[in-house]
This record gives structure tokens, sequence and C-alpha cells, in this order.
């Protein structure tokens, strides 16, 4: 059901009733971004408008004020309160320092990504103790890959010093097994990893059926597994 108002949503989806009951962390990024707006526009249904704050947000860089309020259904009121959100989240961090152990901790971190319907390649960055410093999202791709260069991958790594990382991307189509593809850009990152002196601890794919780590299978992230030569 399309709706322009959060009061006129399903009580079952309500996003301010499923945090009331279930608390933040159970909502999606879309629905903590409809609690921010409020209501859509004539013509800009308030999902529809959430969906296009998100895409906005989940580019690479600092999202601009101008980027947001030229949205169709946004305007200057709802952007500044994007971005307010955006800063004051970012001047309260978490007052414990949070250490990533395994596989599923990394999980934990990133799972709300799984609901994206374009695949992200995110970068976890980590400091000498294991202690997690950031999650950027190093670049967004089409609906089936991700197009990127390994020096997006360690852009922000390189910037806070980090002396390793994770990376992890979302398959929109549910599939956990990786690719061929996938291999290849594994072993590509872990070995520019090497030289840059900044080890790459693991890959997850993730999706909405949960996650598949290279770690946690034993997957040699140095060499992809290619196909047999045909005669």
């Amino acid at each position: 059901m399309s709706t322009n108002t959060i009061d006129q949503m399903d009580l079952a989806i309500k996003p301010r009733e499923k945090l009331e009951e279930k608390g933040a962390k159970a909502l999606s990024d879309k629905d903590l971004v409809m609690i921010l707006i409020g209501k859509g526009t004539s013509g800009h249904t308030l999902e529809e408008v959430a969906e296009k704050v998100l895409k906005v947000l989940d580019k690479t860089g600092e999202p601009l004020l101008t980027d947001l309020k030229y949205i169709p259904g946004m305007g200057q009121a709802k952007a500044t309160s994007i971005l307010a959100a955006l800063e004051l989240g970012r001047r309260r961090p978490s007052k414990k320092t949070k250490v990533i152990r395994r596989p599923e901790d990394i999980w934990n971190e990133v799972k709300h990504y799984a609901e994206r319907n374009q695949e992200q390649l995110l970068v976890l960055s980590f400091n000498g103790a294991g202690e997690l410093l950031s999650i950027n999202v190093a670049t967004v791709g089409l609906v089936d890959r991700v197009v990127m260069h390994p020096r997006e991958i360690f852009a922000e790594a390189i910037k806070e010093r980090a002396v390793s990382v994770v990376i992890v991307h979302n398959h929109p189509s549910g599939q956990l097994t990786p690719s061929q593809a996938d291999r290849i850009l594994t072993a590509r990152i872990s070995k520019a990893g090497k030289l840059l002196g900044i080890k790459v601890l693991d890959h997850l794919i993730i999706s909405t059926n949960g996650y598949y780590s290279f770690r946690e299978m034993g997957v040699d992230m140095d060499e992809p597994i290619l196909p047999p030569d045909e005669d």
C-alpha cells in the first residue's frame, strides 16, 4: 500500500510503533529515514522519498544539503533534519569500543545493508588491537554487480591508519555462494592490501538469507578458483 504519512501506514509496518515495541535496532534504514521525513507529498509517497534519500546517503562522500533538498518530496526542512541526525550520530559514538572476533560479529554490524536493492561494497577498518574504527561504503554498483578499483577500498583505511580491513558486499538476489567474479575481486583486494601493509582479514557476502564468510569457509582469499582450461 502506498502511503503519504506514517499515520496512514498499516499498523504492522508503522516504523514508530515498531521502534516502540522492538527498539530502534529492529528498524531498517528505510524505516529510520521515514521517521525523520514524516510524510511524502502529492505524487511522491513517503516510502518512495525514503528510498531516494537512501540512494543519496549510500553514495561515496559526504551528503550535501543540495543533494537531499532537491529530491522530489524533500525540501529544505526535511533535508536539514536528515543531515542533523547524521551529525548527531557522529557526535555520540558508542562508549564501548567494539572488538570484532568472528564473522558473526561483522554480520551484526552490517546486516541492515543486506536489504539494499543494489550491490554495495563496504569496508570495515580496524586498528592493531582489532577494534572497529569505521564502516564505509566504498562503492555502489548495479543490481547484480559492483564495479570498483582497489584504491576505493583502501582510501578511508589509509586515512585512519588502519592495520586491517574486512570487506563486505551484498547480493540483492539472496544468493550467498560467491561467484567467480567475487573470488577474483577478493584475491585482487587481498594482494593490493599486502602491498599497502593493510591485511584483508575476511570477505563477507551478505543477503537477507544470512552471510557467507571466506575465512569461516576456509577459502584462500589470495588465490581465486579459476575455471579449468577449455580445449
